[in-house]
């Protein structure tokens, strides 16, 4: 039997009509499903109100279709509106042919990613679309609001400071001011020092300087006065409760207080350090007053009570052939104890850190009041006898007779006398001369009685008679009974008196 063979052509060709048939269906449908949506975004901070401001674009793929956006879910669910009309949404809007809209949505500040679905309608065809875009702002730093203020504990200053003058200024940095009732207080202080360079003591001098910053004041102009002395000026954070007063050894400091320093608080304003030491001279007020006394001796009073008198005063008291003293006068005091003896008295100094002060050189000079020798005389016809007296309480005193051509030299001590006689001659005075006190005086030789006509040798003449010889011989009488006291009362005067 013969079989015929089946021919394959046939179903070849059925299969290549089959596959040519999806082919064009596929074709047809690929156009349908191209409709779509591109959506893209970029994010802004808005630092007034801390919020991401998110841009999305929505593009149309179809360059002959407009497309509706029927419905717009966003997340976070914040409203989505038009960039070009803020009070129109996205939602409704219609993309233009191969073009695209811009909308606008604002999500809190720290949002991680945002995403937006859009339903789309193309109209023309009946086509549709679902499509959805996010932006991830996990990667950028947290948007927050500008501040409109600045926290007074993270506030930042510069200052200005002049010490020898004793001015500052303190500014807030930046524009805004401290928050709420907030102050922050700044201090400019001077004090007495006992040196040019830190030491201790201190003192406050006068009255410090203390201004805030807050609110509308941003910047406060600090002065005080500096003493005419060592001095330390701070500029200091705080106010006038901070001050330490006195400052001394091993008790508290300003520290990190002081603005410009290293460390916090003092390094939160920038500019020169604000502190300073100096002066050229003591806080003390040294004086010395002299005063000559009739023995030779010259009292020194010294003070040290000057307005700037804060420390104790080490004076040295020097008098001639090497004689010295020490003494120290606390603040505010005096002292009159020092007695320069009268062989060292000639040349008074007074000094303070080996420098003589301020009229603070002296000679002793005898005081007008002091009690004067005194001089008597006794007479007779065979002599003639001159006594000097010199009080007590003063210096030894060189007294020189001279009757006719002999001379008598006499030192008399401080309540003591002495006597010289001299032979009766013809001369009628005696000159008595005080070289220390630059005195001369002249004593008339009286002898009493009658001696024959006259003394001085003279041959014997007439008595003297009658009432002119009555009192005469009266007045012999009354002189030799009180003896012929004489004061010296002027210099390089001859006083003439008789015996």
């Amino acid at each position: 039997m013969i079989r015929t063979r089946a021919s394959l052509r046939r179903p070849l060709a059925v299969l290549g009509a089959a596959f040519l048939g999806l082919t064009a269906a596929v074709a047809v449908a690929a156009p349908a499903s191209a409709h779509h949506t591109t959506i893209t975004a970029t994010a802004d901070c808005d630092g007034l109100t801390g919020e991401r401001v998110i841009t999305w674009t929505v593009e149309n793929s179809e360059r002959d279709k407009a497309a509706t956006l029927k419905t717009v879910t966003a997340d976070p669910a914040t409203p989505v509106n038009l960039a070009a009309d803020a009070s129109k949404p996205l939602e409704g809007a219609v993309v233009p042919k191969g073009g695209s809209v811009q909308a606008v949505q604002r999500v809190p500040g720290d949002t991680a990613t945002a995403k937006l679905t859009v339903y789309a309608l193309w109209k023309k065809n009946g086509q549709d679309r679902t499509n959805d875009g996010s932006i991830n702002l996990g990667g950028d730093k947290p948007c927050t609001p500008a501040p409109k203020c600045v926290d007074a504990s993270k506030a930042k200053y510069s200052h200005t400071f002049d010490g020898p003058k004793g001015t500052a200024t303190v500014k807030l940095d930046g524009d805004l001011p401290l928050c709420g009732e907030s102050k922050q207080w700044f201090t400019l202080v001077s004090y007495f020092a006992p040196r040019p360079q830190f030491a201790t003591p201190q003192y406050v001098y006068g009255t410090p300087d203390s201004d805030w910053i807050g609110g509308t004041q941003t910047e406060i102009d600090l002065k005080v006065d500096i003493p005419d002395c060592h001095t330390q000026v701070d500029l200091i954070w705080g106010g006038t409760d901070e001050i330490i007063d006195p400052l001394v050894e091993g008790g508290k400091r300003y520290g990190d207080k002081k603005l410009g320093s290293k460390g916090a608080p003092g390094n939160r304003s920038t500019g020169p350090q604000g502190w300073y030491n100096g002066g050229d001279k003591s806080c003390t007020t040294p004086a010395a007053t002299f005063a000559s006394n009739c023995d030779g001796t010259v009292t020194v009073s010294l003070s040290n009570d000057g307005k700037i008198s804060k420390y104790p005063v080490e004076f040295e008291v020097r008098g001639e052939n090497g004689w010295s003293k020490k003494v120290t006068v606390e603040p505010g005091k005096a002292d009159n104890g020092t007695v320069v003896p009268a062989e060292n008295a000639g040349k008074v100094e007074v000094l303070v850190d080996g420098k003589v002060i301020e009229d603070g050189s002296y000679s002793w000079q005898r005081p007008e009041d002091c009690p004067v020798p005194t001089i008597t005389t006794k007479a007779d016809c065979e002599n003639f006898t001159l006594t000097a007296t010199n009080p007590e309480g003063g210096l030894p005193v060189k007294v020189v007779f001279t009757y006719g051509k002999e001379t008598e030299t006499r030192t008399v001590q401080p309540g003591a006398s002495e006597t010289v006689t001299f032979k009766a001659g013809k001369e009628e005075t005696a000159l008595v001369v005080l070289p220390d006190l630059e005195l001369e005086m002249e004593a008339v030789y009286a002898p009493e009685g009658d001696c024959g006509g006259g003394g001085g040798g003279e041959e014997p003449g007439l008595p003297v008679t009658g009432a002119a010889a009555g009192g005469i011989a009266a007045g012999a009488v009354a002189l030799l009974a009180l003896g012929a006291v004489l004061f010296l009362m002027a210099r390089r005067r001859r006083v003439r008196f008789t015996a």
